[in-house]
């Protein structure tokens, strides 16, 4: 049985990093809290300290932002260096669009635009590698992005999923840290508000107008939702021998 629900009581926190005083972790928190993990939520950006252990959490998941992970703000560094924390440890550490790409100049990558300038803001196609097929069954068609930059595939990580625009989209490097590019967690009410604060992005190359985004939701998310739950076992439920 992969998951007791009796065993869920002695679940530690999993470690929510935030960037925005209203940023919420969507379905990834609601689907943790289901699965009997309790969130303990920061927000460095807003002064949170991040804690200089994970003894005492299952995990980390740092979250994205209108930021880039080139911006030379003191949190960002902060938040970069601390990954050494999850990755000394061998913790598991779920990194979301900016997340992925702290992870990634954590590990000497390279995070910029395209060369065309296009941008990826919408929904668009991903095809899982061998690795990814490996490892998890079900993986989206289609999945839902908002970000104007990319990521290189740093020494030692694995490619697992692999896009049109921005070849990569989710990584695995070691037995525990995973970085995506794109978003699963958001929420019907999270993406409504996103396509109203976001709208003037709509411009960018390649990106798809607010319409799209609401209408596909409704074609592809139930697989993303999917995969989503069977991520996040993955990464959180075997990694800490819950099973």
């Amino acid at each position: 049985m992969l998951d007791d629900p009796h065993r869920r009581r002695d679940r530690q926190p999993v470690l929510i990093v935030l960037h925005q005083e209203r940023s919420s972790p969507g379905r990834v928190g609601q689907m943790l809290i289901e699965k009997g993990f309790p969130l303990d939520i920061r927000r460095p950006v807003l002064g949170d300290r991040l804690p200089a252990t994970l003894e005492a959490h299952s995990g980390a998941v740092v979250f994205g932002g209108p930021m880039s992970a080139n911006d030379p703000d003191p949190f960002i560094r902060t938040e970069t260096d601390w990954l050494a924390v999850p990755l000394k440890e061998n913790k598991p550490y779920l990194g979301i669009c900016l997340g992925a790409q702290m992870l990634v100049r954590h590990l000497g990558g390279k995070v910029e635009p395209e060369p065309e300038g296009r941008v990826e803001i919408g929904w668009y196609p991903i095809r899982p590698t061998e690795h990814g097929r490996l490892l998890m069954r079900c993986w989206p068609k289609m999945v839902y992005h908002f970000h104007r930059e990319g990521f290189d595939l740093p020494q030692g990580c694995q490619l697992l999923a692999e896009g049109d625009v921005y070849r990569n989209q989710a990584i695995r490097y070691g037995d525990n840290a995973w970085g995506l590019q794109f978003h699963a967690e958001l929420t019907r009410a999270m993406m409504q508000r996103w396509v109203v604060h976001g709208a003037h992005r709509f411009i960018m190359p390649n990106a798809q107008q607010g319409r799209d985004h609401l209408e596909g939701r409704m074609i592809f998310d139930a697989p993303l939702k999917a995969w989503l739950s069977e991520s996040l076992d993955l990464v959180f439920i075997k990694a800490n021998h819950f099973a």
